[in-house]
């Protein structure tokens, strides 16, 4: 796996003559997850998986693949009121991107993905607005396409910071704090919240920051978890390069 932040000048320029070649760029967030994870959880899982993409994409369909610098900061309005949550405008955001992708493909890049796991719809669409298919596409799961490939507890909207993200920390190497294991469920799901016109964690019960059942998480969850967030970034690459196999 290689990173384009290690990489030099001349060594970028090497892979570009190696096409078709791929950026994956994780997108994440800085915002509360309950009292057991850290603010970086959406960041780590988009980098987590992207670098794991980036290495199916290389060994088994022979692309020139990268991970690029995360962009850590996303849209929170959501948790407002909560401390350590940065957010931004979701036209700053856009800009960003947008701006991020148009200098990767000047460069000679070949395709450009935005790998998304923090799943507020503002952030979400925010994203998604960069995106200029099929030169820049995005992987995120806020789609039926790939939500259905998740766990119960993900297609059931009650998983912040929950049994699914809490799973999918420890298997990417992250200290989960110890107190998720005492932490009760909260039966609150975020999507149903959101077609009822709510939008903010202390309106909707998420009195600390988390929804779902933390202490219910495993290792070995996250890691399926995380097959099916690979599976979804090479998916979304290989349909942009046209189903090239």
């Amino acid at each position: 796996m290689k990173r384009l932040a290690d990489l030099t000048t001349d060594d970028v320029r090497a892979l570009l003559a190696r096409p078709p070649t791929v950026v994956l760029v994780p997108v994440g967030s800085v915002e509360p997850h309950g009292p057991h994870l850290p603010l970086e959880t959406d960041t780590v899982i988009s980098r987590v998986a992207a670098e794991r993409a980036c290495d199916v994409l290389e060994k088994q369909h022979g692309l020139t693949a990268v991970v690029a610098p995360s962009v850590p900061y996303g849209v929170t309005d959501f948790a407002e009121g909560f401390p350590g949550a940065v957010g931004v405008p979701a036209e700053v955001l856009t800009a960003l991107l947008r701006s991020i992708a148009m200098r990767l493909l000047s460069d000679g890049w070949s395709r450009v993905c935005f790998v998304n796991n923090h799943l507020e719809p503002a952030h979400d669409a925010a994203v998604r607005a960069a995106g200029q298919p099929p030169a820049v596409v995005v992987a995120s799961p806020l789609t039926r396409r790939w939500g259905r490939t998740l766990t119960d507890e993900y297609k059931s909207g009650n998983c912040h910071a929950g049994r699914y993200e809490t799973s999918l920390m420890m298997a990417a190497g992250v200290t989960v704090r110890p107190e998720h294991r005492d932490l009760p469920a909260v039966g609150v799901s975020l999507s149903e919240a959101i077609k009822g016109g709510r939008n903010r964690f202390r309106d909707i019960g998420m009195d600390r920051a988390y929804t779902g059942a933390p202490a219910e998480a495993t290792r070995e969850e996250g890691e399926a978890s995380f097959g099916s967030l690979v599976q979804m970034v090479v998916t979304e690459v290989m349909e942009a390069l046209g189903g090239r196999q």
